[in-house]
């Protein structure tokens, strides 16, 4: 793996736009409901965020709402949040409410460090490309 302070870690794509796969095919988590803590729905994860550099996932993008994926809000979702992966779903450690209020989606705005690393602040957890950074053993299937 490169060093986590290089200028390029960061850049980040979504699995689905790009030629590569999830190494084991069933720890493919998208299509699979997203929970909170609380057990509330909140979507789906419509794909997969991840570093250009590092080849990680950094985020789960998340769909609810809408009908036939017109209408759906979107919303970003570290990786670090995850508590517990199933068959059928994932589950985080935030509540609704906590991610209701998340900052705003902009599918166009995804690829810069600002956004997401905002995002991240926003959740309370700090930059992945941060020198003391540990990346959370996602995925964790029980």
């Amino acid at each position: 793996m490169n060093n986590p302070d290089t200028s390029d870690t960061g850049t980040l794509v979504r699995l689905s736009e790009t030629d590569q796969t999830v190494a084991d095919r069933e720890e493919d988590i998208r299509g699979r409901d997203v929970r909170d803590r609380n057990g509330d729905d909140l979507g789906k994860v419509k794909d997969l965020l991840i570093d250009g550099t590092e080849r990680r996932v950094r985020f789960l993008d998340v769909a609810s709402g809408g009908f036939l994926g017109i209408g759906q809000d979107m919303t970003l979702i570290p990786v670090d949040a995850i508590t517990a992966i199933t068959e059928d779903e994932v589950r985080i450690g935030q509540t609704r409410e906590n991610v209701a209020d998340a900052p705003a989606y902009d599918p166009e705005l995804v690829r810069e460090r600002d956004t997401y690393g905002g995002v991240l602040g926003y959740y309370g957890y700090g930059p992945f490309w941060g020198s003391d950074y540990r990346y959370p053993d996602y995925p964790h299937y029980r």
